[in-house]
């Protein structure tokens, strides 16, 4: 009978440390449990242990204690029970809460679901993707903006493009020669730069990086019309795979240059800001043949090398590396 009750009471005590073990100092509750502070069980409903809050609350509210001693005990309390509450009336944090209780060994885990959910932005991921891909979709067009009229402002400069759009105006009728023009009819300065400005948006095709911004290269456009440019790729390889895979149809001229670009490994920008002339000059020489691409580069290769070793500029840098040898930085030389 002894022994029985020996071990009962061995266990008791093996209960009580093993709860204590299942609680965390400087998370959650502490070493207190925290459906014990509110006074309910783990059965306990959300509505339950909001009406045992309210109960508490209102009992352990430090305006209604009068002595110093009385008010600062009802405080510490008052905290205890707000912190307890805050826990479990979420839903999530109530489950952490429940696992940490489960699994008192994983106290890395416990340690990092307590501070995860408190350290990140209680922000609705949604909100920050939509504000974050509005602003790059801003700047994107904005700095688009900025490098095309930084190209105007250059052409409005260059005696070869500037020249030329004075001769348009001055057809047009948008200016008259200011040397025979007398009094009111005289151009002024400023005019005449935006007249200048003018003819050149119109009448130059700036392609490439510096080419006029369109709303469809938008992030925000690119991402609506995301399925409709899946499912015209898909289209696209197809019929391409069927006309000159399976039908063994010529290419087209606009075919003909994307696989010349496609070898060049250019991007469209960058294709499209080139001189016509020099496309031309890839149509002419059959350069979407694979075979004739590769040994049509080689030779290009060979050729910038040449240009190369016969500037005067590349000649002195060389008489430098052979005179001075590699510049170089090191901590010790011995």
């Amino acid at each position: 009978m002894l022994s029985k009750s020996v071990t009962l009471f061995l266990q008791f005590l093996f209960y009580i440390e093993l709860s204590q073990a299942q609680l965390l100092e400087g998370i959650y509750c502490g070493k207190e449990n925290c459906y014990d502070v509110l006074e309910v069980t783990r059965d306990s409903t959300k509505s339950e242990i909001s009406k045992n809050y309210r109960k508490l609350a209102k009992q352990y509210h430090p305006d209604l204690h009068r002595t110093f001693e009385a008010k600062e005990i009802a405080q510490e309390r008052f905290k205890e029970i707000a912190n307890a509450y805050e826990i479990l009336k979420d839903e999530e944090s109530r489950m952490d809460y429940d696992y940490m209780l489960d699994n008192p060994d994983e106290y890395y885990a416990h340690y990092y679901r307590y501070y995860r959910r408190r350290v990140s932005p209680k922000v609705d991921v949604r909100i920050v993707l939509i504000v974050t891909i509005s602003i790059i979709s801003a700047v994107q067009y904005f700095s688009g903006w900025q490098r095309y009229d930084t190209a105007i402002k250059y052409f409005a400069t260059v005696p070869k493009y500037r020249n030329r759009a004075v001769d348009i105006a001055k057809q047009d009728g948008l200016l008259s020669d200011n040397k025979k023009a007398k009094g009111k009819n005289k151009t002024s300065k400023e005019e005449t730069e935006s007249i200048i400005r003018k003819v050149i948006e119109d009448k130059m095709d700036i392609k490439g990086a510096y080419a006029k911004p369109q709303l469809s290269d938008v992030l925000w456009v690119q991402l609506i019309i995301f399925p409709y440019t899946i499912v015209k790729y898909i289209y696209w390889y197809v019929s391409w795979f069927w006309r000159h895979t399976i039908l063994k149809q010529p290419y087209s001229e606009e075919e003909k240059l994307y696989l010349v670009r496609k070898y060049l490994k250019m991007g469209q920008h960058q294709f499209d800001s080139q001189e016509d002339e020099k496309k031309q000059e890839y149509l002419h020489k059959k350069l979407w043949i694979k075979e004739n691409f590769d040994e049509w580069f080689v030779e290009e290769e060979e050729n910038a090398k040449k240009q190369l070793a016969e500037s005067n500029r590349y000649k002195q840098y060389r008489r430098y590396m052979k005179n001075h040898g590699v510049g170089r930085m090191t901590f010790d030389d011995s």
